[in-house]
């Protein structure tokens, strides 16, 4: 494989998992925050501050935005702002692997959407499976709070969303849609947080792990995702995102210690070999064109 062939394919999945590292790092530090401020509130601060790093950062500013569509760019920005709030509220109650795994649901959707070749069911059957095993209906999840499990599956179902117009804004925008589309999503969230945390979220005391998770979940993740997103066909790069529940399962045990039964991690394994399966059996696509 040419050098630069090599690099095309390997650097949109090395950027992917440095993302959902990151992110999975961030939900853990935020998760510990909610019995100050909740998780509205967490996200609001998460959601303001990384907007204001991206946008120091990048200065989209410098971008004429004139004759660029810009309803691709507002819906990704009110589905990452849903996504976020709805996560989080989901995590107050759910173990933060098996709520990624339930979220999941949206990219899987997607995959399923772009599929073409019978293999591709194959995986994502098996994909299927393991996420059945972690819903609260199954024997190995009781205990799980319903209305949890409903928040993460309505944030899978903004995450699909994320996906298909992130995709749409990435390409007439390229990284300067991420810093635009996290400050349209601050817009929607904060006035939430604020009217659940109150004066609370003027305590500065709070505001280093609060920047803390403005950089691990929004800042550095969604730059990367925005690269990564205009260099892979959405059926691979929903699919590839299928890793992230072993990333955030491994994340609540280092850092909440939450324990997972291993019923529970063969289901995250399944949705992980589902994963890599399909990106064996893909062939290299084009990404995406936006839509006009």
């Amino acid at each position: 494989m040419p050098r630069s062939r090599f690099i095309a394919t390997v650097l949109p999945i090395a950027v992917l998992i440095v993302s959902m590292a990151s992110i999975q790092t961030g939900a853990s530090l935020a998760k510990s925050l909610f019995p100050l401020i909740g998780a509205p509130g967490v996200t609001a601060m998460r959601l303001l501050m990384g907007a204001m790093i991206l946008l120091a950062i990048l200065r989209p500013w410098r971008t004429s935005l004139r004759g660029k569509p810009l309803k691709p760019l507002f819906f990704y920005g009110v589905t990452l702002g849903g996504m976020n709030l709805m996560f989080y509220m989901a995590v107050e109650t759910v173990p933060l692997g098996i709520a990624v795994a339930l979220e999941f649901t949206g990219p899987l959707a997607v995959a399923l959407f772009y599929s073409r070749k019978p293999i591709d069911f194959l995986w994502i059957a098996l994909a299927v499976v393991g996420l059945v095993m972690l819903l609260p209906i199954s024997d190995v999840s009781q205990g799980i709070d319903p209305k949890g499990a409903v928040l993460a599956l309505a944030a899978g179902v903004c995450w699909g969303l994320y996906i298909i117009f992130g995709q749409r804004a990435g390409n007439d925008l390229g990284a300067q849609g991420a810093a635009l589309g996290i400050s349209i999503a601050a817009l929607c969230v904060v006035p939430i947080g604020v009217a659940h945390a109150g004066s609370a979220l003027l305590d500065i005391s709070l505001y280093p792990a609060l920047l803390g998770v403005a950089v691990l979940s929004s800042a550095l993740p969604y730059t990367l995702e925005m690269i990564a997103l205009t260099r892979l066909p959405a059926r691979t790069f929903g699919t590839l995102m299928s890793i992230e529940p072993a990333f955030g399962a491994l994340s609540g045990l280092v850092f909440l210690g939450e324990q997972l039964t291993t019923l529970q991690w063969l289901a995250i394994g399944a949705i992980i070999a589902a994963s890599v399966g399909t990106t064996l059996s893909s062939r290299p696509q084009p990404a995406l064109v936006a839509a006009d």
